[in-house]
Formats: C-alpha cells, sequence, structure tokens
C-alpha cells in the first residue's frame, strides 16, 4: 500500500508540474518498487510457507524499520533553526528545486530578493517579489511533522509486521508431513 502511495504521489508531482527534478521523482519511484517487490516476497513466502523467503522478509522490514523510525525522530526533532539551516543548504546545493519553489511559491531568492539574478516566478516582472524563506519556512515545520508522525506509524506497523513473520516462520506447515521436522 505504501508502496503504490509513493509511486503515485511521484506520479502526481509530475503530472501536475509540480516537480521537475528526475532525481527526486526517480527516487521515490525506485522506493516504491523497491518496497512492492519487498511486499511481493512476504506475500510469496507466508502463502509457500516458504522459511528462507519469510527470513529475507523478515530482516529486510527490520531494516527498513530502523532506517524509517531513525528518518521520522529526525523529521520530528527538528527545531526551527535546524530547519531553516537544512532549508538554507537544500536551496544552495539545487537549481531545480530552487526554480520549481520559485515558481510554485511565486517568490524569488532564499533571504533577500535580488533584482539581478534570474527568478521563475511571475512577481519578477513586477519586481515586486517577497524572499522564498519565510513561506518555505512556514509551511516546512508543517509538512515535517506530518511527514514524522505519517512515518512513525508506518513504521510501528513495520515492526509488527516483523513480529508475525517471525511468529509465522517458527510454525509448523499444516500441509507438511506430520513426521517431519519442519
Amino acid at each position: 500500500l505504501v508502496s503504490l502511495l509513493l509511486i503515485g504521489i511521484a506520479a502526481w508531482g509530475i503530472g501536475f508540474g509540480l516537480i521537475s527534478s528526475f532525481r527526486v521523482v526517480g527516487v521515490a519511484i525506485a522506493v516504491g518498487i523497491f518496497l512492492f517487490l519487498i511486499a511481493l516476497v512476504g506475500l510469496i513466502g507466508a502463502v509457500k510457507h516458504h522459511q528462507v523467503l519469510l527470513f529475507f522478509y523478515m530482516i529486510i522490514l527490520l531494516l527498513v524499520f530502523i532506517v524509517q523510525f531513525s528518518v521520522s525522530c529526525a523529521c520530528l526533532a527538528l527545531n526551527k533553526e535546524q530547519q531553516s539551516q537544512l532549508l538554507e543548504v537544500g536551496w544552495n546545493n539545487t537549481n531545480s528545486a530552487r526554480t520549481d519553489i520559485e515558481r510554485n511559491l511565486n517568490c524569488c531568492g532564499f533571504r533577500v530578493f535580488d533584482r539581478n539574478e534570474t527568478c521563475a516566478s511571475d512577481c519578477f516582472r513586477s519586481h515586486h517579489c517577497q524572499p522564498c524563506a519565510p513561506i518555505i519556512e512556514e509551511h516546512s515545520g508543517m509538512v515535517l511533522r506530518f511527514v514524522g508522525g505519517i512515518g512513525l506509524f508506518f513504521s510501528f506497523t513495520e515492526i509488527l509486521g516483523v513480529w508475525l513473520t517471525y511468529r509465522y516462520r517458527n510454525q509448523k506447515d499444516p500441509r507438511a508431513n506430520p513426521s517431519a521436522f519442519l
């Protein structure tokens, strides 16, 4: 479900012209496909009661839990000053994201509006643009809390999946020979 959601959001972002960076969309689609394949491995392992597939599913799901839990906690723990520093580093290192932000939020520059620089927003023609930092910072806190909360929720469902896989993996296959060891 999460994998299809990631792929759908990436396609939606490209379809509506909100994201023009192929890297961002490519990473979202790749993560979605990876999670879909992992879910497929777990499903096949559960249907066939295949011990090795269930073991690999459990280990990979545990690693995904650790990464997702860490990122979610980091999103929830950032204060305003750290968010501002992170946004400024991101602004200085990406040109395509900068162009998308200026076009979608109708602002120019990060901290100050410089008339000598080029800008993709509509307000640049009238030279009455405001800097993008206050607008981005207003939205970033809300987005980080939302993403952190959703990530935390799904990370706990993943740890539940690890526990259930461990319990199911150690059960005897009901279709197997009753005199077989495992």
